[in-house]
């Protein structure tokens, strides 16, 4: 079944990160990270099993979590009122970071400020497809990487490509791997990389496969180019991408 097989796959890479994860802060390049797999595990894993089922043949690929997002209930993209009302879960209680930062507090499924990126993506999907079940058919979201980083004493949020260091090369070349493991459980046709790094992974980690490899903009409100016109062009570029 895929969504064993899924959930294996993103458990083995929840415990590999946990320990990559001191491999990058040792080298002292990140003081703090997050990994909401381990967590948030019980909200990803009814994720899954909602999500990983339904015969979807295309992988949305996102970066890395947001802290406002997949940071605070290990869901993709996640945004609070998009996990209640168009995935559907509520009620499963989140823990906390091994390394909590007071400037980074987690609050799981009832965090009070929405995460744009995941209102704009999922509420992009809904306009397309209408209801979950049928969104859930059409495509898989997942991300790339499954750790925040922070660095500084204001615990500033930074993505993968901005790490240095052999440790998270360790990290990406093993979420390289976990991607394609997803790809093989789905038996998917194509990946889409919603922005240009998600696509340069997901290029480097099917090379000389026939996996199709798209991309669309990122929704991020620091984007000009998910902002323009209103997001129109954004979901129009988005929309020509999804299948």
């Amino acid at each position: 079944m895929p969504v064993e097989e899924l959930l294996d796959s993103a458990a083995s890479l929840r415990d590999d990160a946990d320990l990559l994860a001191e491999e990058i802060t040792a080298e002292g390049s990140v003081e703090i990270i997050y990994n909401p797999l381990r967590y948030a595990w019980e909200v990803h894993e009814e994720y899954i099993r909602r999500t990983g089922g339904e015969g979807a043949k295309t992988i949305l690929l996102g970066m890395n979590p947001g802290p406002h997002g997949m940071g605070q209930m290990g869901i993709p993209f996640a945004a609070t009122t998009v996990v209640r009302d168009l995935i559907g879960i509520s009620g499963i209680e989140v823990g906390v970071p091994k390394r909590p930062h007071p400037r980074r507090p987690i609050n799981g499924l009832l965090h009070p400020k929405e995460e744009v990126s995941g209102t704009r993506l999922w509420g992009a999907l809904e306009e397309k497809y209408g209801s979950g079940e049928e969104i859930f058919r059409n495509v898989f979201v997942v991300n790339h990487c499954p750790l925040m980083f922070f660095i500084g004493p204001s615990a500033t949020n930074i993505t993968p490509d901005k790490v240095k260091g052999k440790g998270v090369e360790h990290l990406l070349e093993r979420c390289d791997r976990h991607l394609v493991a997803v790809a093989k459980s789905l038996m998917a046709e194509r990946v889409v990389g919603v922005g240009k790094y998600a696509r340069s992974r997901a290029e480097g980690a099917f090379h000389g496969s026939s996996i199709e490899i798209e991309s669309c903009w990122h929704p991020s409100p620091a984007s000009p180019l998910a902002n323009m016109n209103g997001g129109a062009d954004w979901r129009a570029n988005i929309f020509a991408a999804l299948p």
